[in-house]
């Protein structure tokens, strides 16, 4: 699987853009802010309906444009897919596979993976339970589509029930309404929980290897899903909580409440390890991303590289690029030096200057 071409209109600082690729490494390089994780963020975007900033729509849109679209080529077993994203300042995104418009971004479903690695993902571990629950949530949902509808729902009605807590402070009479809420975010939360709880199961057979052979064996590594409530108690949970709810005015339990636990030696890394360890684990975490999409998919996904070479020190650098010979890549830089020190294989070159790529 590969991206053939991208082109991208008014997105972000590109007016006009249209890039072929290479089956290969493509790197991207250039100063800061001329542009370069625009083009993986584009193309993130187009595969899987979701930025990897969390940025709405409208934002992307450039500054004096009321609507952009990007256009992607997919090949995946010798065939070759288009996909067209409409993006629109005051109207949902419109989505096209092959020239005929989806209406739900499920149904862009398993045309193409990617595995998008920024330096903010080094932070992974060090940073709040939102950002792991994303991580889980980002993977399952390009993996698994009946995780991807499941969480769908149970997010719908997550924001339905906290604007029922809100109003019942004004209405009291709405309470009893409450119950039948608390019981379809029951059906879908237990199906979010279970669904986790299965692929740290899996990322565990992946990841302790993986991790071993980065740190020389004097490191393992076990991840731990903890959930908020137990998905088979988890509708007596939301009831005892009930009064609580309503004097906070927010849903207290339930998968959006969840964390991962990363643990090294047994050591809980998010609070005692160091800051060197927590990378590392960080770096085992999106690698073995790669292995579970090829184990799943039977196929290599595409892998954004977002600047994350001058994060890591020279062991994990080669480790990573090692890691990367069979799968299409787009990595971003500020510079050559480091692959070309590494005599590391570049297929392709585009520099990037103010919302410009050249190909040298």
């Amino acid at each position: 699987m590969y991206i053939e071409s991208i082109e991208l209109k008014n997105y972000r600082n590109y007016e006009t853009l249209s890039l072929k690729l290479d089956e290969g490494t493509n790197i991207f390089y250039g100063d800061n802010a001329q542009g370069k994780t625009n083009i993986l963020e584009a193309a993130y975007l187009c595969g899987t309906t979701k930025s990897h900033r969390g940025s709405k729509d409208r934002d992307l849109i450039k500054f004096d444009s009321d609507e952009a679209h990007i256009r992607m080529f997919v090949k995946k077993n010798g065939i070759s897919r288009k996909i067209d994203m409409h993006l629109k300042k005051t109207k949902a995104k419109g989505i096209a596979i092959d020239g005929i418009p989806i209406k739900k971004a499920g149904e862009l479903f398993g045309i193409v993976n990617m595995v998008f690695f920024s330096p903010e993902d080094l932070n992974i571990i060090k940073n709040g339970p939102g950002e792991r629950r994303r991580f889980m949530d980002l993977e399952l949902c390009q993996l698994n589509k009946l995780y991807l509808s499941n969480l769908s729902s149970y997010n719908r009605i997550l924001n339905q029930r906290n604007k029922l807590l809100k109003d019942i402070s004004f209405n009291p009479s709405l309470m009893s309404t409450l119950e039948v809420w608390d019981e379809q975010l029951a059906v879908y939360g237990s199906a979010v929980i279970e669904g986790r709880m299965g692929f740290i199961e899996e990322m565990n057979g992946i990841i302790e290897e993986i991790h071993s052979n980065i740190t020389g064996g004097k490191e393992k590594i076990e991840l731990i899903y903890e959930p908020s409530t137990d998905r088979g108690q988890f509708l007596e949970e939301l009831s005892r909580n009930r009064e609580k709810d309503c004097r906070f005015k927010m849903t207290s339990t339930g998968p959006h409440r969840d964390d991962l636990c990363v643990r090294i030696n047994g050591m809980d890394i998010r609070k005692y390890g160091s800051q060197g360890q927590q990378r590392t684990a960080a770096l085992s975490l999106k690698l073995s991303e790669i292995y579970m999409v090829k184990r799943s998919i039977q196929d290599m996904p595409i892998l954004l590289l977002d600047d994350v070479l001058s994060e890591l020190d020279s062991n994990r650098q080669n480790y990573l690029l090692n890691s990367i010979s069979q799968v299409q890549t787009m990595i971003t830089c500020t510079g050559l030096d480091d692959f070309i020190d590494r005599r590391f294989h570049i297929n392709k070159i585009f520099k990037v200057v103010e919302g410009n790529v050249y190909c040298p």
